[in-house]
């Protein structure tokens, strides 16, 4: 039985933070031949009316531009040289989509970037890190700047 684990999950959004996220998952699953899967959580608007028209349309055009964040960020992590067994897109609440979605592919690491926020603005509005880290079934790494 190895350490190392198996399965790894890196979520990506596109900030500075979560690339240095993709690098340092890419790197880990390449030196541990752990399998890499990635996923990016878009972010539903606050106003949820599915019966109108327009709210379709945004969403629709909302999920479009999260597909090719992921995809963009597919092609770097494979330009590196590494391997991603598969590509997640999910809707919701970041953290949330995040628990999960390593919980069903029984992840064996959550990789993630932190933005560092205020003690202030952490307390308003909450970290997805944090709630990460609190809620997972594995292990988390934090990649920071």
């Amino acid at each position: 039985m190895s350490i190392f684990p198996t399965r790894i999950l890196v979520a990506a959004d596109g900030s500075r933070e979560s690339e240095l996220a993709v690098t340092t998952a890419a790197d880990l699953a390449k030196s541990t031949d752990s399998e890499l899967h990635v996923v990016h959580v878009g972010e539903l608007p606050l106003v949820y009316h599915p019966e109108t028209h327009a709210y379709r349309a945004e969403y629709g055009e909302h999920e479009k531009e999260t597909r090719q964040l992921l995809e963009a960020q597919v092609e770097r992590i494979e330009g590196t040289g590494a391997t991603v067994a598969q590509a997640h897109l999910r809707m919701g609440r970041a953290d949330e989509e995040i628990v999960e979605l390593a919980q069903s592919i029984d992840a064996g690491l959550i990789v993630l970037g932190s933005r560092g926020q205020g003690r202030l603005r952490r307390a308003l509005v909450g970290s997805v890190s944090e709630s990460v880290v609190r809620h997972a079934h594995c292990p988390v790494t934090i990649v920071r700047e």
